[in-house]
């Protein structure tokens, strides 16, 4: 699905900008077990803080699912800490999409191994 391609590049280059582009204005986004973010600059707030704390990640889809309105994918995301050690992990991505644009963004994964 070419919206993921370019998704995941903007997340890979961490490009926040980019990759608020794909996001609604009022986009729910929810990393792990961590607190939802709701609209654009709670989730740039988010990925900013997120991405300052590691050196960079690479993402690799396995699988994609799409059912109505629902874009599901899993995979591997290889982080890059700041020490520059690797770690693999898996994860599942639900995207709620509306007229084109991420409305909810649901990100399942254990990140506790990075840190």
């Amino acid at each position: 699905m070419e919206m993921l391609e370019g998704l995941f590049h903007s997340i890979d280059s961490m490009n926040v900008d980019k990759f608020l582009s794909y996001l609604s204005e009022d986009c729910t986004f929810k990393f792990g077990n961590s607190e939802p973010a709701v609209g654009k600059e709670a989730v740039r707030m988010a990925v900013s803080g997120f991405f300052s704390m590691i050196k960079g990640l690479k993402h690799e889809l396995l699988n994609t699912w799409e059912v109505k309105n629902t874009v599901i994918c899993n995979g591997e995301v290889t982080y890059t800490r700041k020490d520059d050690s690797k770690i693999k992990l898996p994860f599942c991505n639900v995207f709620v999409m509306e007229k084109g644009k991420i409305k909810e963004y649901l990100i399942y994964i254990d990140i506790n191994p990075l840190f």
